[in-house]
């Protein structure tokens, strides 16, 4: 079975930088999209990074140049990257895969198949 493994998530003070991990097992498609998403109480779901076998990486308007998305295919491990986080980046971050090499041009995530249980990311002022 598809399985999702994510973590790096910790408490940090604003202007810190966390390395989020995502490791997936049993996921042979050559054809993909994988992505990073977030939800903080409360509020939506929200797409944070994604890449894919047809696109780019493409990033939320809120990143502003401060995450940066990669890949080891060897390892089956996608990771996120993030510097200078800011309160407001506090969440509970998720990655996510799915067979469509189109996914990352869609906003919405209802469609993503596989999920990882969640990595919480909290930063304090």
């Amino acid at each position: 079975q598809v399985q999702l493994v994510e973590s790096g998530g910790d408490s940090v003070q604003a202007g810190g930088s966390l390395r989020l991990s995502c490791t997936a097992s049993g996921y042979p498609y050559s054809a993909y999209s994988m992505g990073w998403f977030r939800q903080a109480p409360g509020k939506e779901r929200e797409g944070v990074a994604c890449i894919s076998s047809v696109d780019s990486t493409r990033y939320g308007d809120f990143v502003k140049g401060r995450f940066t998305l990669s890949q080891d295919k060897a390892k089956n491990t996608k990771y996120l990257q993030m510097n200078n986080l800011e309160p407001e980046d506090t969440a509970m971050y998720y990655c996510a895969a799915d067979p469509s090499p189109y996914r990352c041009r869609s906003r919405g995530y209802l469609s993503w198949v596989y999920w990882g249980q969640g990595t919480q990311v909290t930063v304090s002022s």
